[in-house]
């Protein structure tokens, strides 16, 4: 069963019992001013990935994934309840309505995700739309004393009411201290580490509740979304290591406040990206687009291909040699997989799979995956037929549209696959001799092979 580093106990552990067939995870969605950059998009392929090899194992996984377009302050890091909504900020620079500003990078999102083979969630809930539940959730947490109303009509969780805060990032609230660009302490608040749960407004994205018109604060939202569609026990909960804290740790307080219980079961954070060596992220002027990477002549997927060359709990240092190397070995892999699809179908190499699977089942070990996968595509010990059918198994948790050129190509005579895979692993090693005796051989059946930047092609 696929064991994960859980952040909260420290230690990788099962996340499931042995023989369960269920799961549900949640994980943090897209705050929808932007476009989501390939660091964005590193903690959703996590996810992915978690999902892929559980249903692998037969299990049935429930996914809630969702939408913030309300609620999520420029300056999230200082809990600072009267700062501006990102969403409204960037409207109001691009001249259009928060919804229409919303729904058009939500659409965007949608549609990076899809490129990268991204499965949709079973869920996926806008923080507009699911006001309601965040009002009932604020109003239990109010009632079992866990939250206070201020004069001004907002509502603030209280923090020391929850003596276990700081579980998931090492932070508890004996060490806090107001933060550094906050003028003063808040003095509506009992203690400055409090939240806001809902904030007084009036203005664009506001509801009536019974503080007064405001909106929700951006914690209270993932509380109420998790607990309104997975219900009050969650399996794993993941996200990119920047939300650890405050997002999280706040998040955990909310919801098992709410429902007497620990509420998550495992915490999973995927690390940061950086690319050419730095990190990736607006202030910084380091953003790389999922369109940028199409735009350059390279397929979306060989950004997958470039994340799984690497653990999800280490900083990765994408470049653009990466992805043009990732790039490479796909169009490779599906060239030999269209090879080796002319070739009778052979029973899969038993081991050889089996090593690969308990890789993945290891924490996610991608990169170990991928080393097994390339010593199998080389082995000429095995069948053409048998590396065809691991090689397609395997791909129901890499993604990487491994098929797609079969049935593309013209039909290769008997034995030319093979005298390709061999001519191409001669010029890997630089053996030009045999490089060209094979293609004499290739020429006598008939295949023209020409040597290009990208590889062989062959016609």
């Amino acid at each position: 069963m696929l064991r994960l580093y859980d952040t909260r106990n420290r230690r990788v552990e099962p996340v499931l019992a042995e023989g369960a067939r269920s799961m549900r995870m949640y994980t943090c969605g897209p705050t929808v001013y932007r476009h989501a950059h390939l660091g964005n998009l590193r903690s959703y392929l996590l996810s992915d990935l978690i999902r892929r090899v559980c249903e692998r194992r037969g299990v049935r996984v429930a996914v809630c994934r969702n939408v913030t377009d309300v609620g999520h302050l420029v300056d999230d890091a200082e809990i600072d309840p009267a700062g501006e909504d990102k969403v409204l900020a960037r409207a109001r620079a691009e001249g259009r309505s928060a919804l229409e500003l919303a729904r058009s990078y939500e659409e965007a999102f949608l549609a990076d995700t899809l490129a990268l083979n991204i499965r949709p969630p079973e869920h996926s809930p806008r923080a507009s739309e699911t006001i309601e539940p965040m009002i009932e959730l604020i109003a239990k947490l109010v009632e079992k004393g866990h939250a206070y109303a201020t004069p001004d009509g907002s509502v603030f969780f209280d923090a020391a009411s929850f003596p276990s805060y700081g579980e998931i990032s090492g932070n508890r609230l004996d060490r806090l201290r107001p933060g550094h660009r906050v003028a003063g302490v808040d003095e509506r608040k009992r203690f400055h580490a409090d939240w806001a749960l809902w904030k007084p407004a009036d203005r664009e994205l506001t509801w009536e509740s019974p503080w007064g018109r405001g909106f929700p604060g951006w914690h209270v939202e993932c509380s109420a979304m998790s607990l309104r569609f997975l219900g009050e026990r969650v399996d794993v909960h993941t996200g990119g290591i920047d939300l650890r804290f405050p997002h999280h740790e706040d998040e955990r307080a909310q919801s098992d406040a709410a429902a007497g219980r620990e509420v998550v079961a495992h915490w999973v954070h995927g690390e940061h990206l950086l690319f050419e060596g730095r990190k990736m992220a607006e202030s910084t002027g380091n953003v790389v687009l999922l369109s940028d990477v199409a735009e350059a002549g390279l397929d979306p997927l060989a950004v997958r291909l470039a994340m799984l060359e690497h653990p999800y709990r280490r900083q990765m240092n994408l470049t653009w040699d990466t992805l043009r190397a990732a790039d490479r070995t796909l169009r490779r892999w599906r060239s030999r997989v269209a090879g080796w699809s002319e070739s009778p179908s052979r029973p899969m190499p038993a081991e050889r799979v089996a090593a690969v699977e308990a890789a993945f089942d290891d924490d996610l070990d991608t990169p170990l995956a991928l080393r097994l996968l390339r010593e199998l595509e080389r082995d000429e010990s095995i069948a053409p037929g048998s590396r065809l059918e691991a090689f397609l198994h395997l791909d129901r948790v890499l993604a990487l549209d491994l098929a797609s050129e079969i049935g593309r190509t013209p039909s290769l005579p008997p034995g030319a696959a093979e005298l390709l895979d061999r001519r191409e692993r001669a010029r890997e090693a630089g053996d030009w001799a045999a490089s060209d005796r094979l293609r004499d051989e290739l020429a006598a059946l008939g295949v023209r092979v020409a040597d290009a930047p990208e590889g062989q092609i062959w016609s």
